[in-house]
């Protein structure tokens, strides 16, 4: 599959909670961290998805945030410490690249972020990103 999505994060269904309308799957990533995806339980039914299946995670770049310390009270789950590797800083936006684990994960964020958080290469952060921005395909 092509897709123009940079965060494709391969790992097997944990966990599956589903609702009547809604469902959250946790997904053990291959480096042994974990993310939650909020989908409907009709495509968890639809694609198979059950506790042990191979699943990829997808997560647009511009739906990555970005902080720079421990980040408390607040309903984001998927939460994954890391490393900058790279920033390339444009005009409005730029794009940094985070060392997570066994992943690289790609962030779009203002340029007024990454001047204000002082985004360089080796700064530790924590990527969020909400349930319902994780996709997923099964493998």
């Amino acid at each position: 599959m092509s897709t123009s999505i940079r965060n494709q994060l391969p790992g097997t269904v944990a966990a599956v909670t589903s609702g009547a309308a809604m469902a959250t799957v946790r997904i053990r990533l291959d480096d042994g961290q974990e993310l939650t995806s909020a989908v409907t339980a009709e495509a968890v039914a639809d694609l198979g998805i059950d506790v042990g299946s191979r699943i990829t995670a997808l997560v647009k770049s511009t739906e990555v945030a970005l902080a720079i310390g421990p980040v408390e009270g607040l309903s984001i789950r998927n939460r994954l410490a890391g490393t900058v590797s790279s920033v390339t800083l444009g005009p409005a936006m730029a794009i940094v690249k985070i060392a997570s684990g066994s992943v690289e994960l790609t962030a779009a964020v203002t340029s007024d972020a990454v001047t204000d958080l002082a985004l360089t290469t080796g700064t530790p952060v924590v990527a969020l990103m909400k349930s319902t921005e994780v996709s997923l395909v099964t493998d």
